[in-house]
């Protein structure tokens, strides 16, 4: 069995003997696939050298929502330049999105997410969207730019929402954190598996509310939703690597 990790941050540990340790637990755990999802031009970079270093390691570039808002125009138009020139590299465009959690310029925001589902559009690669707090503009601007390879990351919006994804086709991804968090236990049961991915988001949100998530527990998803689906932890596996698959490559 290969599992996959769709939504991580190894690049938030500066140590490179920690990240080895990390990816080796990982692998040891049966976890062949990780996706490290840039949030700024520092963690781009780290994750593109990680992704040539590493085989196990899959590159998605991309900038946190209120990070962004941070850079100026010409700083901007540098990291986006950067993306863009590595476009061949990477397997997705994340983390990006929308957050209003603490900054209600949303007009920007949106001009940037707009930029990023262009370049996901132009370049055939999915988007790993992040939406706190903006879910159903999110999914407005998703919609409205007809996208079709989208993964939404710890998605916190309400069943409503949760039916447009699912019927435009688009992907849930599901934390560690299903373990005992009940309204991601309802999105696993409101979407069908073909629609599911698993991720740690490390190094947040660890399946037993410890601070310092890994790769390697991306397994208690997988086990969480063999649960509620009444299907093997192989069976789970398969349909999810399947779903990679089909989105990814």
């Amino acid at each position: 069995m290969v599992f996959i990790d769709v939504h991580c941050h190894l690049d938030f540990y500066k140590s490179e003997k920690r990240i080895l340790e990390r990816i080796e637990r990982a692998k040891k755990a049966g976890v062949g696939i990780i996706v490290n999802n840039g949030v700024n031009g520092n963690a781009n970079q780290k994750t593109l050298e990680m992704a040539e270093k590493y085989p196990e390691i899959k590159a998605a570039l991309g900038f946190y929502p209120l990070d962004a808002l941070k850079l100026t125009e010409d700083e901007l138009d540098s990291e986006l330049r950067l993306i863009r020139d590595n476009v061949h590299k990477i397997v997705a465009f994340g983390e990006v999105g929308l957050d209003l959690k603490e900054n209600p310029n949303l007009v920007a925001q949106k001009k940037i997410f707009q930029m990023f589902i262009n370049m996901a559009k132009m370049a055939n690669k999915p988007l790993i969207v992040h939406s706190r707090r903006a879910e159903a503009e999110a999914i407005r601007m998703l919609e409205e730019n007809e996208v079709k390879k989208v993964i939404m990351h710890c998605f916190s919006g309400n069943m409503n929402l949760v039916k447009r994804i699912i019927d435009n086709g688009w992907y849930l991804s599901i934390p560690t954190s299903v373990r005992f968090n009940e309204h991601f236990q309802n999105l696993v049961k409101a979407a069908p598996i073909s629609q599911l991915f698993c991720e740690t988001d490390s190094p947040f949100l660890h399946p037993e509310r410890k601070r310092d998530n890994e790769p390697a527990n991306v397994i208690e998803a997988y086990k969480k939703i063999a649960e509620i689906k009444g299907i093997s932890l192989e069976e789970c596996e398969k349909k999810i690597e399947e779903n990679y698959k089909r989105v990814f490559e």
